[in-house]
């Protein structure tokens, strides 16, 4: 057992095999002294017997020196060019052993640190550019903020101006009654605008639930077109629903608020006497409701727009914040609810499907 514990160490294999040779040529030596040949043909024998005991030398210290050391030295050229594919596998118990084993855990670490590394500059990539992001989304912001305020707060301070030089007290109140609208436009935009950035970026979180869309969009329609029990309305409206619930899950409330943006798009848009039609069909498990207005068409090249924020027609006959659309596709975008908008022979349709549940 001790001369195999001796055995662990490559300077104890070197001074081993350095005896046994030694060994094996004196004792090779004094028995091919007593061949019974001529003396030429003894020491031929022994010459022979030289020849192959440093064969076999060479072929042990190859094995156990040469062959480790380049296998070694070539994991380390790997690692030193970061190659981990292959790692060093020397199992035995020496100091070459222990290099391997040394080895091999070195690659293992640095693969992990560099692994962690790498994804230490994706994260630092990614928040870069979201930072990056936001300062342009804030830069937009400030942009359009101050487009869209300058109207309203130069008719205030003209009215302003006015009132306080104006006498007549009946213009008086008109131009505060001014002032006042354009006071709430401003705080209507504002909202809005606060509105979509929550939903943008994750602030206003959705909350979905089961409900009945026939019972919901009967109901905005119901608020927002109320004012076609009057006999001088320059609009029809028609509804195709179905007879019984359909139920679908999503966020209610916002629902609502994306449902109220498409009537009400609608009924901005729609020509004098012509048709809102409000529909829901059923096809696959899959609801589609669709909100279609009589009227001109959007002009090809700006449909992809109409859904960004602050985009206006410039053709259109009334004027609004241009938000209305852009929270729509942020609703429907946050709950994976596929939507588009469609030209049709005599209208615009808008249009939104989502599984029935």
């Amino acid at each position: 057992m001790k001369l195999f514990l001796s055995l662990h160490t490559v300077r104890k294999k070197i001074l081993t095999a350095s005896k046994a040779v030694g060994v094996c040529l004196v004792v090779s030596y004094g028995i091919s002294n007593k061949l019974p040949f001529s003396e030429d043909v003894r020491f031929a024998v022994w010459i022979l017997f030289v020849a192959l005991l440093a064969c076999i030398t060479d072929r042990l210290l190859k094995h156990f020196i040469s062959d480790p050391v380049s296998e070694i030295c070539e994991a380390a050229k790997r690692i030193a060019v970061l190659d981990f594919s292959k790692p060093c596998h020397i199992t035995s118990r020496d100091e070459f052993g222990s290099l391997s084993d040394s080895l091999a855990k070195m690659s293992e670490n640095l693969q992990q640190t560099l692994a962690s590394l790498e994804e230490a500059n994706i994260q630092l990539a990614q928040d870069v550019q979201r930072k990056q992001k936001l300062l342009n989304e804030r830069k937009e912001l400030a942009d359009h903020l101050s487009h869209e305020m300058k109207t309203p707060l130069g008719v205030i301070r003209a009215y302003a101006e006015g009132l306080q030089e104006e006498p007549d007290e009946r213009k008086k109140r008109t131009y505060a009654d001014i002032i006042i609208a354009e006071t709430e436009r401003m705080s209507s935009i504002i909202t809005v605008l606060l509105d979509l950035s929550a939903l943008e970026h994750g602030a206003a979180p959705l909350l979905a639930e089961r409900f009945d869309f026939v019972e919901l969009l009967e109901t905005v329609a119901g608020r927002l077109l109320i004012d076609l029990d009057d006999t001088d309305s320059l609009f029809t409206l028609h509804y195709e629903l179905p007879e019984h619930p359909v139920y679908v899950c999503a966020d209610k409330h916002r629902m609502e608020q994306a449902l109220s943006n498409l009537i009400v798009n609608a009924k901005k848009n729609v020509r004098t006497h012509g048709r809102i039609r409000l529909s829901l069909t059923e096809h696959d498990n899959i609801l589609q409701a669709s909100v279609f207005n009589e009227g001109n068409p959007i002009p090809q090249e700006t449909l992809s727009k109409i859904w960004e924020p602050f985009y206006r027609d410039k053709n259109a006959k009334y004027s609004g914040s241009g938000l209305g659309l852009a929270i729509v596709a942020q609703i429907f975008s946050m709950q994976q609810i596929a939507y588009g908008v469609n030209n049709t022979p005599d209208g615009v349709e808008f249009f939104c499907s989502m599984p029935i549940i």
